[in-house]
């Protein structure tokens, strides 16, 4: 009898312990990442405005509440910089800088380049915020570890690694576009 007391206490503990206060306190954190990368424009590279904009990099906004990206920055290995200027992505939305030029807009945005800024065959795009703290990155393209054409995520210190296969949340094709 003591022992079925005590398993069916267990057992309503468990049951209330998501309904808990402090599950309900906690304040969601904003979590704004790279979600998908174009960077190799389909078509010839031209170097035309409209080969440059269909090479592009997506942000994601996961959280419900909005985020103030200016000062924000998206590098290449090269160290070409895009700064964010007076721009805020919304909760829940995704905004894509292309390479070229155009008209910023709320899901747009344009670097001003003339020329390719992603590497076809391998480059990493890093975003950093306004204190120039690490965020997120992409990677293509690279030999690591003996595996040739790995690709993959970083968020912090994790990284997921892709062998032309689904991954984690993480997939690479073969087209020079990436999603996660």
């Amino acid at each position: 009898m003591a022992a079925a007391t005590l398993a069916a206490g267990a057992l309503i503990s468990v049951v209330a312990l998501p309904a808990s206060a402090a599950d309900h306190g906690r304040h969601e954190r904003p979590r704004v990442t790279i979600s998908e990368v174009q960077y190799d424009a389909p078509g010839h590279d031209d170097r035309s405005n409209r080969s440059l904009n269909r090479e592009w990099v997506e942000i994601t906004n996961t959280a419900r509440h909005g985020v103030n990206l200016d000062g924000w920055t998206l590098e290449n290995e090269d160290g070409r910089t895009y700064t964010f200027d007076d721009y805020r992505l919304r909760g829940r939305t995704t905004v894509r800088i292309h390479t070229g030029f155009g008209r910023d807009t709320a899901s747009d945005l344009f670097q001003g380049s003339r020329h390719h800024i992603w590497g076809n065959r391998s480059d990493t795009a890093t975003l950093r915020n306004d204190r120039g703290r690490f965020i997120d990155s992409e990677s293509w393209g690279h030999h690591r570890h003996g595996d040739h054409g790995q690709a993959g995520h970083r968020h912090g210190d994790y990284r997921h690694g892709d062998h032309g296969h689904r991954h984690g949340d993480y997939r690479h094709t073969d087209n020079g576009h990436h999603h996660r």
